[in-house]
């Protein structure tokens, strides 16, 4: 006889290990199996050589929700922050700029030219509306703004969040809060200014988190809280769909023979070629709308330095690079200058971000090939006199998911599928944004709707 199970979750990320502690807070019996050794997907810590390495996302936004999550986890008391007035900057001929981080700075900055700023003086006193078809963010951009502030701002920008192609990305889906202050006010400015004087919840003032242990405290103290409810090196085989009980016939594989549970209630936190492929034996149309969503691969190379080796202050977040400047670098993370312990006493630690959609090719290069490349290209910048003390080089050949045109007719038709598919649900962060806030938000609404 097949083992009930009230609400299976499938996939071990930080969107299945909220989905989970959530469902479970609630009194709901829910258990999670992770294919891999241990969770937290992409979101892992690692102490190297006395560095403290993030081998995923190496900082997150502040959200009520998470904040809330990690006083209910008893982390609280672990989270530092980085600098709030840090400076960012981009490169531009050769040079680190300071990133302009509100409009009158933007106006003021040498970084844009004086075309480029009575555009966005036009935007905040005139009025256009957005076009009726899919829009990329480029040509969003440049229709508002000009190319200018795509090159020099916006392109890197969408190289830090999404790793992506502004050509490629949809500005609806990949920004939807810029797309809808344009619809409603007829101008991005003034619809976002409008925005934030309609909220009315509390706002987070914008800070920069991580842990003092690393960001997979957050995962640990997750994965704690589930005790044996959850499975690692656990793989879901198959999916089958019972429509007289709209329960699912799951077969899993561990260490063991397959073994089947029949799940009342099923979510699928996976990335979407593993629910492509599961969920097609349930509506082939869900394999149709997952298979074809992109993503973005990185190589994450963690460097560290002596600091009188380095001439630069890096007092800052760190840097973007523009992809007019001809680097494999889309930029690089000052983290011993954004949180405590990063690095051990008398050296720094710098990550840089190499591939991404522009440069997918990047990662087939050696980790010793992508440390050489990024120390190459990043000493001039930062006036970088010796050769790095500690390297650690770590490659996601599927990274980010990219929102790319088309992207929200896709989640709508899914949307629409769940609605025809009974107790069952997606989660992750090719839905509703890849931030950790972002997944940890659409993680607990899905367990309050679930």
């Amino acid at each position: 006889m097949n083992p009930r199970v009230p609400v299976l979750v499938i996939g071990g990320g930080i969107s299945g290990l909220v989905c989970a502690y959530a469902l479970r807070k609630r009194g709901e019996e829910t258990q999670l199996v992770e294919a891999m050794a241990c969770p937290g997907g992409v979101i892992r810590s690692e102490h190297l050589d006395g560095f403290l390495v993030e081998l995923g996302p190496q900082s997150f936004s502040a959200t009520p929700e998470l904040r809330r999550l990690a006083s209910e986890l008893g982390i609280s008391g672990d989270l530092v922050q980085a600098p709030r007035k840090a400076p960012r900057y981009v490169l531009v001929n050769g040079a680190l700029e300071t990133v302009p981080l509100n409009p009158v700075a933007l106006l003021a900055s040498s970084l844009l030219g004086i075309r480029t700023k009575w555009n966005l003086a036009r935007d905040a006193f005139g009025r256009t509306q957005p076009p009726q078809e899919d829009e990329s963010v480029a040509n969003f951009i440049r229709r508002k703004f000009g190319a200018d502030l795509l090159d020099r701002l916006v392109g890197p920008f969408t190289s830090g969040v999404y790793a992506g192609d502004p050509e490629r990305l949809s500005l609806r889906s990949a920004f939807p809060s810029i797309y809808e202050a344009e619809k409603s006010a007829g101008s991005a400015i003034r619809g976002m200014l409008r925005a934030a004087k309609a909220r009315k919840e509390p706002r987070e003032r914008p800070a920069l988190l991580s842990f003092r242990e690393g960001n997979d405290t957050l995962i640990r103290a997750l994965a704690g809280s589930l005790g044996p409810a959850l499975c690692c090196g656990t793989r879901a085989l198959s999916i089958e769909r019972d429509a007289t009980t709209n329960s699912f016939r799951v077969t899993l594989k561990g260490a063991g023979e397959p073994q089947t549970r029949l799940a009342d209630r099923l979510i699928l936190a996976t990335p979407t070629d593993v629910a492509a492929n599961l969920l097609g034996g349930v509506n082939a149309a869900f394999e149709s709308l997952l298979a074809p969503i992109e993503y973005a691969p990185v190589a994450i190379v963690s460097l560290g330095y002596r600091r009188d080796d380095v001439a630069h202050r890096l007092q800052g977040f760190g840097f973007l690079v523009p992809r007019s400047a001809g680097l494999r670098v889309l930029g690089t993370v000052w983290n011993s200058s954004l949180f405590p312990k990063r690095a051990p006493k008398g050296y720094v630690l710098l990550t840089s971000f190499v591939g991404g959609a522009t440069d997918p090719q990047a990662i087939t290069l050696s980790p010793e090939g992508l440390f050489a490349a990024v120390h190459r290209e990043i000493a001039p910048i930062l006036r970088i006199r010796e050769k790095p003390v500690f390297s650690n080089v770590q490659i996601y050949p599927r990274a980010l998911p990219q929102y790319d045109l088309g992207h929200a007719e896709r989640l709508e038709k899914l949307d629409k599928l769940l609605c025809e598919t009974p107790n069952l649900r997606l989660a992750g962060n090719y839905l509703r944004g890849p931030a950790i806030g972002s997944c940890v938000e659409q993680a607990l609404a899905i367990a309050s709707a679930l």
